[in-house]
């Protein structure tokens, strides 16, 4: 098992995702931020718009992908 927070993955707080694969840490990023949104939460707010202009480039999104993967996958296990 392995772990990250909201912020490597793009987020804006401290909390902890752990999983044993990369696909389950951004599920649970992505139920986070959900939540965060529907709690109107400013910070969290402001990382998704910079998400969503990162999406308008399928390149710049594959690459920042790409690269919070590698960061997982270099990661010890916990």
């Amino acid at each position: 098992m392995k772990s990250m927070t909201c912020i490597q993955l793009g987020g804006a707080c401290d909390k902890v995702f752990s999983a044993d694969t990369f696909a389950e840490i951004a599920a649970m990023s992505k139920q986070h931020g959900m939540e965060m949104y529907k709690a109107q939460d400013a910070a969290h707010i402001e990382a998704m718009s910079k998400m969503q202009k990162r999406m308008q480039s399928t390149t710049a999104m594959q690459e920042w992908f790409a690269e919070i993967k590698k960061t997982f996958d270099a990661l010890a296990e916990d």
